[in-house]
């Protein structure tokens, strides 16, 4: 599995930037694509993929371990949707 540092190694070795420069850098487009979600706003990255938030309304489960009622609250949740060159790279 690739980590934050696999990833920032690549970029760095391949845009010849420093190591900080390529971590900050991840870490500014990490940020932006957060703030924007946050806002409500839909995150499109042509070639890789688009990322949206997607709202569940409250509901009522059950606990697993006592089999009684619970209500679970509405939350919001990250989609993400591969691009078709995502898509055609994953699938060779």
């Amino acid at each position: 599995m690739a980590g934050k540092s696999d990833i920032v190694d690549a970029v760095a070795n391949a845009a010849g930037l420093t190591r900080k420069q390529a971590g900050d850098a991840f870490d500014a487009v990490f940020e932006a694509l957060s703030g924007h979600l946050s806002d409500g706003d839909r995150v499109q990255v042509p070639g890789f993929g688009s990322f949206s938030i997607s709202e569940r309304a409250a509901r009522t489960g059950i606990n697993p371990s006592t089999r009684e009622p619970m209500e679970i609250k509405a939350s919001k949740n990250v989609r993400f949707k591969a691009g078709k060159d995502l898509k055609e790279a994953v699938n060779g």
